[in-house]
């Protein structure tokens, strides 16, 4: 196919960058603990200056990959398919979700939701970040907040994307990897002072797995 012809059909979302794609344990956030096929698609311009999977951002260091290919391989592996990045909203997410679907699969997304919503999804997990805010449309229909504290004024930011977000959303505070023996205890005893949170760790890190 033709470079040319390759920019269409990522334009539109038949095509993907595809940065990798594996089958491991969900380990933050609600579904804590379920098995689950991860497809990680590239490009992102959000900039967290933690984020862990930098070599996303970069969409043009992932293959541009057939959505349809992308959904066959998941459907072999789990019944849950998570899309993450990168920020996978930067694409068009319709004609992968709607593949995804149509193979009877429950489809997630985890997105800081900074670009418009597209596509059809089962769970939505909202992770707003300073850097690039969400989009309004994305609050009403987030059925996760999960916020990262990296320091104290966090839990600011975290109250104030809270007070965005439908009511029927649950709520998670999770402590930024390099900082988590500072950052969970305070977690935990802002939990116990606001019920209304819950914490998410990043379980899968503590277990070794992907």
């Amino acid at each position: 196919m033709l470079k040319k012809e390759i920019q269409i059909q990522v334009e539109k979302g038949e095509m993907l960058p595809l940065m990798e794609e594996f089958y491991t344990i969900q380990g933050e956030g609600y579904h804590t603990g379920t098995a689950a096929y991860f497809i990680r698609v590239g490009g992102c311009d959000v900039g967290c200056h933690w984020c862990d999977v930098k070599e996303s951002w970069n969409a043009e260091l992932h293959p541009p990959t057939e959505t349809e290919t992308i959904a066959t391989n998941a459907a072999k592996y789990a019944k849950t398919i998570v899309v993450t990045g990168g920020e996978p909203l930067t694409w068009d997410m319709g004609p992968l979700t709607s593949k995804l679907k149509n193979a009877g699969l429950k489809v997630h997304i985890e997105t800081s939701g900074a670009y418009s919503l597209s596509g059809t999804w089962d769970w939505i997990c909202l992770s707003p970040k300073k850097t690039k805010l969400p989009t309004e449309e994305i609050y009403e229909h987030a059925h996760e907040l999960k916020m990262i504290i990296h320091n104290k004024h966090d839990f600011i930011f975290a109250e104030e994307q809270a007070a965005k977000i439908n009511g029927n959303a649950i709520l998670f505070l999770q402590p930024e990897w390099s900082k988590k023996e500072e950052m969970t205890p305070l977690i935990v005893d802002y939990v116990m002072n606001n019920p209304k949170w819950r914490v998410s760790l990043q379980t899968h890190k503590y277990l070794n797995i992907p």
